[in-house]
């Protein structure tokens, strides 16, 4: 008999800042062989938030809208990544992640239901011809009360009436 686990799928992490520069290099000139760590966007943002904003792990969490479990790892992941660079000399290389500047409150309008989605998933939907997942209606708009939220004001949604 087979079992078939099916993992949750990972929180978009909220981020406020993106990284103006991608690379640390542990020289003066860019050297291809140094080995190098990828450090996720999301945890620069969790170092960010704990080590150069003061905040407690509770208010981290909360910005990027994760547990304070999971700020934990991802902040422990970024630390470790940052010391190894550091004390052995490689590249810290600043990329990817699961993390999103957007998120907006949903709303079908033809069964009611309200959810929430990243902007990014929005955009890919919109290409696709996106449905509610409950009736399956495409009458789909942003609700304007995503404004002011994280970094809501800026969904280019907002306002509009269908996605």
């Amino acid at each position: 008999m087979e079992l078939n686990v099916l993992a949750r799928p990972t929180k978009w992490r909220i981020i406020e800042n993106a990284p103006a520069i991608p690379f640390f290099v542990p020289s003066e000139q860019g050297i291809p062989e140094v080995p190098s760590n990828i450090l996720l966007i999301e945890e620069l943002e969790a170092l960010r938030f704990k080590d150069l904003e003061g905040l407690e792990q509770e208010e981290g969490a909360e910005k990027m809208q994760v547990s304070r479990a999971t700020f934990q790892r991802i902040l422990l992941s970024a630390r470790k990544k940052v010391a190894d660079s550091l004390v052995n000399g490689k590249v810290i290389h600043i990329d990817g992640g699961n993390y999103t500047y957007h998120i907006c409150a949903v709303k079908c309008l033809d069964c009611g239901r309200e959810w929430r989605e990243s902007y990014e998933n929005l955009m890919a939907i919109k290409n696709e011809g996106y449905s509610c997942p409950d009736c399956g209606s495409s009458n789909v708009i942003c609700e304007q009360n995503c404004k002011g939220r994280s970094r809501h004001r800026n969904c280019r949604h907002h306002g509009r009436n269908h996605i």
